[in-house]
């Protein structure tokens, strides 16, 4: 049975449905939300073999058109060359149509084709149809879109929400252990920083989780998806401090992503070291502890995360720390954990303290 959860944002609410082989109906519920026209699918090839012909389907059922835009898997996708390009295939096949863009992909094409729905004749609707683990519990939900600059992650963007997110948990099984391990760094995060039982749950069924048990897997999405929900509707635009602390682990994190050139680590990957770093300094603080601190580090290594930085300079952190949003006024922003279920954002930390956080994980 498939879960419903709404993120409350006045005019720009939406559902998030969450649930078991539910992308054939797909094109129903987007005739529920009074979408018509054409569906401008992005995606990248691997994802269209898989699930295009579902989707074509579904749409077709509903009377929609359905015009596919391939794009190449993976962070490279997310270049101002890429969305340029995109959106003048774009603009030359919509001839007079009344149009709307779905995505149907991970976190790259969520990002990329949000934005372009964002900009696209100054905003068109767009839907979020996330297909990995990552996307499901985080990057589709909440409305930021963005692309990336060669200094820095997602610099580029804006704040646009879909007309609705639709998870179908099914379309996980199709993933490597890899990208499961991805999206359960963050799963982990939304333990930490809200909820002491999820982080219980995801510490018990690692083994469920790592073998993409479907029961388990909806239970993480729902969860996560919403304490994601609550956080968004308290600050969609991350104005009040609140949205900020679901960058626990980010500030590192995107900075070690960014340092291996979006080759060495996926991001998953590079938050769970960020979540490392950000767990010593709490310790370092006496915020969280040391206990706590390991206990954490152990279901990330449960999970097979890594426990080390390898192959970035530690200069390259720093530099792309630099400019990071979350550097405030230059001066370095975090979010720490004061336990396993709470954090609080700090501003000001000594930049000598966050340098030898890091290099205990070198």
């Amino acid at each position: 049975m498939a879960l419903n959860l709404k993120v409350n944002l006045r005019e720009s609410s939406y559902k998030i449905i969450i649930g078991q082989k539910i992308l054939q109906n797909l094109g129903a519920e987007l005739k529920n939300l009074s979408l018509d026209g054409e569906a401008l699918v992005i995606t990248h090839p691997v994802l269209k073999k898989l699930y295009g012909k579902t989707v074509e389907k579904s749409l077709l059922t509903q009377g929609f058109g359905v015009k596919f835009f391939e794009v190449a898997e993976g962070e490279q996708s997310k270049s101002a060359q890429t969305f340029v390009a995109l959106l003048e295939k774009i603009a030359r096949h919509d001839v007079n149509k009344n149009v709307f863009i779905v995505a149907l992909g991970g976190g790259v094409v969520g990002d990329l084709a949000g934005f372009v729905a964002a900009t696209y004749r100054r905003g068109v609707p767009y839907v979020q149809v996330p297909t990995t683990l990552l996307a499901q519990i985080d990057s589709a939900i909440g409305g930021k879109t963005a692309i990336d600059l060669p200094v820095g992650k997602n610099l580029v963007g804006a704040f646009y929400q879909p007309k609705l997110v639709y998870s179908d948990v099914s379309v996980l099984a199709t993933l490597n252990k890899r990208q499961i391990c991805n999206g359960l760094s963050e799963a982990v995060k939304y333990g930490v920083i809200s909820d002491r039982r999820l982080f219980d749950y995801i510490a018990r069924n690692v083994a469920k989780l790592l073998n993409s048990d479907a029961k388990v897997l909806q239970e993480i999405v729902y969860q996560c998806s919403r304490i994601k929900a609550r956080v968004v509707e308290q600050d969609e635009k991350e104005t009040k401090g609140i949205r900020t602390i679901l960058n626990f682990g980010h500030t590192v994190g995107h900075a070690v992503e960014a340092a291996g050139k979006f080759h060495i680590y996926q991001h998953g990957e590079a938050v769970a070291l960020g979540m490392r770093v950000a767990a010593e300094l709490s310790v370092q603080m006496k915020f969280l502890s040391a206990k706590d601190a390991a206990i954490l580090g152990g279901v990330l290594s449960d999970i097979g995360l890594p426990e080390k930085i390898k192959g970035v300079k530690f200069n390259e952190i720093l530099q792309h720390m630099a400019h990071d949003k979350k550097f405030k006024a230059g001066k370095p922003r975090f979010v720490l954990a004061i336990g396993l279920g709470c954090v609080k954002v700090v501003d000001g930390i000594a930049l000598a303290n966050i340098k030898a956080a890091i290099k205990s994980y070198l």
